[in-house]
């Protein structure tokens, strides 16, 4: 009978690892998908500022705001409960959907504007594929090598966003905004395809088979429920406090910093493409090398406040900054300061039970989402308010040109920033405990061993929220 038992016991197991092993899910996967589909939206940024002053000629980036804060607010509210019914139904199926509904837009823009538009807006609520993407990896990686692996997703991600703007505006200039937007049409269907085709399911079979019939409660998919609870926790909500304030700013400085070096510092299109080439090399390897030694040598709390206080100089420098060299010096520094989200990232999963690794990431993706809305708008009302007008045909003012501070929103995101580090600094410094780290195990000690343990019996309670407050 033992034998039996101890057979049954190790099939179990090989059944939690065979979904991985048979199907060959691996972080390579992960980072392809992430590439092909922010590679594609890349693309269109030259083009899609031409749409947006064609399509809405007067204070063209307070429109990109709103339809960006549209977007934003959407993927806020559906990012928990993506999460959550990927934790129950398997990853792929909803990694599927997430790429081919962000993707859907990008042929409209050829052949209808203002749907183009319409359906950007509408595509936040399925805008959270970051969420689903570090789930998966959680699924196939364990504690230690967890955090590498999200900082090669982060990298994949900057390298992608920041190689393809400049290849979008070379294809635009030598054949125009139609051949780019062929082109990154092309490359969302192959994404859509890689996933369908190649990507294999990353959350084991038994632990799937077990939640077929298990109730998502409205607290998992409810945003603001989550928030309340996190709220309760002073250690969860500075480290939430954190990513808002810090993403804040860099979601406004996304959406119009190339603008900004064309049109007030004066750059070149050439030298553009070699600043992007640069910071997007850099951002690789602080991402990959430096975030790995950080995190082994110095640990989640102090990577993060190193992080924020590279994104404060780098701001800072942007702000004040008017010649060339300035920007080459500040665009070093950001690239080091993108290993903040990766640190965070590796710590909401390392405080965060296996089954619910989507449903957290899900939780700071959609304050992200929040940010990709807010951060636009605010970078653009700012613009608007020191006459500073981000507009390829309107050339810069003599008033703006002349101005003490030549980039005023990244002074606002480095008082923001700021505000993250003095918050940041209040997160507690220790390590989950053994008994917490058998959890998963025992959620009877852990849940009263901790407040902010997710209780597995009861679904009124069952939200996506940290484990712990460990860093």
């Amino acid at each position: 009978m033992n034998q039996e038992k101890a057979a049954t016991e190790a099939s179990d197991a090989m059944l939690v690892r065979g979904s991985n092993s048979r199907g060959r899910a691996r972080v390579s996967h992960a980072v392809v998908v992430i590439f092909l589909e922010f590679f594609a939206w890349g693309l269109l940024t030259t083009p899609m500022l031409k749409v947006l002053h064609e399509t809405f000629p007067q204070h063209t980036f307070l429109m990109n705001g709103m339809i960006q804060g549209v977007k934003g607010l959407l993927s806020f509210l559906s990012a928990p409960l993506i999460g959550a019914m990927s934790d129950v139904w398997g990853r792929k199926s909803f990694l599927l959907l997430t790429v081919f509904f962000t993707c859907a837009p990008i042929p409209l823009m050829r052949i209808s504007p203002w749907w183009y538009f319409a359906l950007i807006s509408v595509s936040g609520v399925f805008a959270v594929t970051f969420s689903v993407i570090f789930a998966y990896v959680a699924d196939i990686t364990d504690e230690q090598e967890r955090s590498t692996a999200y900082g090669l997703v982060s990298a994949t991600f900057a390298a992608s966003l920041v190689i393809s703007p400049a290849i979008g505006e070379y294809l635009s200039a030598q054949y125009g905004d139609s051949l780019v937007v062929l082109v990154a049409t092309v490359i969302a269907v192959a994404d859509i395809a890689f996933v369908f085709f190649v990507v294999p399911e990353s959350l084991p079979d038994k632990m799937r088979l077990s939640s077929w019939g298990f109730p998502i409660s409205w607290e998992q998919a409810d945003p603001f429920a989550s928030l309340r609870r996190v709220g309760k926790d002073s250690t969860v909500l500075l480290i939430c406090v954190t990513v808002f304030l810090s993403y804040l700013p860099e979601a406004g400085q996304y959406s119009s910093f190339f603008l900004y070096l064309k049109q007030v510092i004066k750059f070149s299109p050439a030298a553009i493409a070699a600043y992007i080439a640069m910071v997007g090399i850099l951002s690789i390897i602080a991402q990959t090398v430096l975030l790995s030694v950080l995190m082994r040598t110095v640990g989640y709390k102090k990577t993060v406040l190193l992080g924020l206080s590279f994104q404060v100089l780098q701001l800072l420098w942007y702000a004040f900054g008017s010649e060339s060299w300035m920007m080459w010096a500040a665009g070093t520094i950001a690239a080091l300061s993108s290993i903040t989200f990766p640190a965070v990232s590796a710590l909401v999963s390392h405080s965060a039970l296996p089954d619910q690794q989507g449903v957290v990431q899900g939780m700071v993706t959609g304050i992200r989402g929040l940010c990709n809305g807010l951060g636009p708008a605010l970078y653009g009302v700012i613009f608007f308010m020191f006459n500073v007008e981000l507009d390829e045909i309107t050339p810069v003012t003599a008033e703006s040109s002349q101005s003490v501070i030549p980039g005023p929103p990244f002074l606002f995101g480095a008082c923001a920033v700021i505000l993250a580090l003095g918050v940041a600094i209040f997160i507690p410094d220790h390590h989950r405990s053994p008994e917490d780290k058998a959890g998963s195990i025992s959620t009877t000690h852990s849940q009263s061993a901790n407040p902010l343990a997710i209780p597995t019996s009861d679904t009124e309670d069952h939200e996506p929220l940290l484990q712990d407050s460990s860093m």
